[in-house]
């Protein structure tokens, strides 16, 4: 009998572990956000934030507010939508809100890297010394140099006519991006003598574009890898995948390579000095190739395409590009060298930087997320004070709060070029009920989180907008084309991109 009754009880304790692990007694407590569970026990709204994350926290928040928490896999979200609480949350403190107990799950799921306790401090300090300043000087020439041999290289051989030709814009704006930013960050073919020049830039437009090809198949892979719910057989693409970049971008094979970056070099020694094993290092590398390098050709994509759909625009972004140009003695003719393009000259383009920053707003949406380590209270606008419970996460998405709020942003899904200018070339200030916002866009994230190498990323965007208008004529094929739907898989990952690609034709200007 007393045996029966102890496995009773274990059986019952069991049972009500499991259920309180599937969130069936958690109730709201007197000073927290309104909860949401769903319908289905520990999965809650899992399906729901996958399916479509923006549609579902609209939803969301017509119902709740703008904070509430959801159940979503397991793990309590509380969303803040309220933009005047950002500064808040991206100040707390690290003991309170952390950031990196989310990113380094992730980082190890998605690129196979454990990381180390000193990674975020190592990345901060080479991405201020090697993409801020005056190591974002050094990296501009690089970039420039590396678009000009993918690029224009047909012009030296007289083979690139004035003619139009026709290609698919996402294809070809985030080709040549992805393989600028590789080639500038990783290295290019050794050469001996400016004889042997030619045949390495050869071997580098080669080697590049198949990179880049393998980089797709993992991009088109990388919403459901992080989401742990691929099929087997893209799971195994994925694995192979994986182990193609840690070959590919290993220590050994980059110890062969001229012109490696100081921010790739100097973070593959630290790695070492801290005892990292040459494989995770290898790993690490693959990382960083998708951090610095998985946006900017989809932004470069949907920022071409806005100018090329609103000539207003595509005239002020193209007459400032002529007119710095100029002023730097420079202007592209017949028979004459592409221009170079120098960081000091990209610091002259207000309207470039507005359309830029315009695109973000409209197609970066990434989702900043912090594990909650205390209980912790949150102040709202309206003086409502929440209390966030230990345990939970914290999550913004600017994306639905701020970028597409039309009390901050008017007619939030139109393109204005110049949204975030003003006639005198000062940047615009914005607001929400007559108080100024500081967070009114956040393409890159914001406090410890934020981007670090944000100001190489924009670079390397302006770079190649710059020099497609300088050197070419560009014109929808179908001059009445609709804006595509957006692969609404990727809401959280950063720059959103197209259902469908968008046929375009370009010409030489001169």
């Amino acid at each position: 009998m007393a045996l029966w009754v102890t496995l009773l009880c274990t059986l019952v304790a069991s049972l009500l572990g499991g259920l309180y692990l599937l969130g069936v007694f958690r109730r709201r407590g007197p000073d927290e956000p309104p909860l949401d569970k769903g319908t289905i026990p520990w999965l809650g709204y899992l399906l729901d934030f996958r399916k479509d994350s923006s549609a579902f926290l609209k939803r969301m928040q017509r119902k709740h507010g703008d904070i509430f928490t959801v159940l979503i896999g397991g793990y309590y979200f509380t969303f803040v939508m309220d933009p005047f609480c950002f500064g808040a949350i991206v100040k707390e403190s690290r003991s309170k809100l952390d950031f990196r107990t989310f990113a380094t799950k992730l980082v190890l799921q998605v690129f196979g890297y454990k990381a180390i306790e000193a990674n975020h401090s190592m990345i901060h300090a080479s991405s201020t010394k090697h993409l801020m300043g005056d190591g974002l000087t050094v990296m501009t020439q690089a970039t420039m140099e590396n678009f000009q041999k993918l690029m224009f290289f047909s012009l030296r051989s007289g083979e690139e006519k004035r003619v139009w030709k026709e290609d698919n814009l996402f294809h070809y704006c985030y080709n040549i991006v992805f393989r600028a930013g590789y080639l500038a960050l990783y290295g290019t073919e050794p050469h001996q003598g400016e004889d042997n020049k030619e045949k390495a830039n050869e071997q580098d437009r080669i080697h590049s574009n198949q990179v880049f090809h393998e980089f797709r198949k993992y991009d088109r892979l990388f919403p459901r890898l992080a989401y742990a719910v691929l099929p087997p057989k893209d799971k195994r693409e994925a694995e192979r995948l994986k182990r193609f970049f840690w070959s590919m971008l290993s220590v050994k094979k980059s110890c062969q390579k001229d012109n490696i970056s100081g921010w790739i070099s100097d973070q593959n020694q630290f790695l070492a000095e801290n005892g990292v094993p040459e494989y995770m290092r290898d790993r690490f590398m693959f990382m960083l190739l998708w951090a610095s390098q998985g946006n900017t050709g989809p932004t470069a994509f949907w920022l071409l395409f806005y100018l090329m759909k609103h000539p207003e625009a595509m005239k002020a972004v193209k007459e400032e590009v002529d007119k710095v140009t100029r002023e730097n003695g420079q202007e592209p003719k017949p028979g004459s060298p592409p221009i170079n393009i120098t960081r000091d000259m990209l610091n002259q383009t207000p309207i470039l930087d507005s359309a830029v920053e315009e695109t973000l707003r409209l197609v970066a949406a990434p989702i900043l997320v912090r594990a909650v380590l205390q209980d912790t209270s949150l102040k709202t606008s309206s003086g409502t004070e929440y209390t966030i419970r230990k345990g939970d996460r914290l999550a913004l998405f600017p994306h639905v709060s701020v970028q597409m709020n039309p009390e901050i942003h008017p007619e939030p899904h139109e393109f204005r070029y110049n949204r975030f200018v003003n006639p005198d070339g000062t940047k615009k200030d914005f607001y929400k009920n007559g108080k100024r916002l500081k967070y009114f866009n956040m393409p890159w994230g914001a406090g410890v989180s934020i981007c670090p190498g944000r100001f190489f990323a924009t670079a390397e965007i302006k770079l190649f907008v710059f020099l497609m208008l300088s050197h070419y004529d560009l014109e929808l094929v179908n001059r009445e084309e609709e804006i595509p739907a957006i692969d609404v898989s990727r809401w959280g990952f950063g720059t959103m991109q197209p259902v469908r690609d968008i046929r375009f034709r370009y010409r030489l200007r001169f």
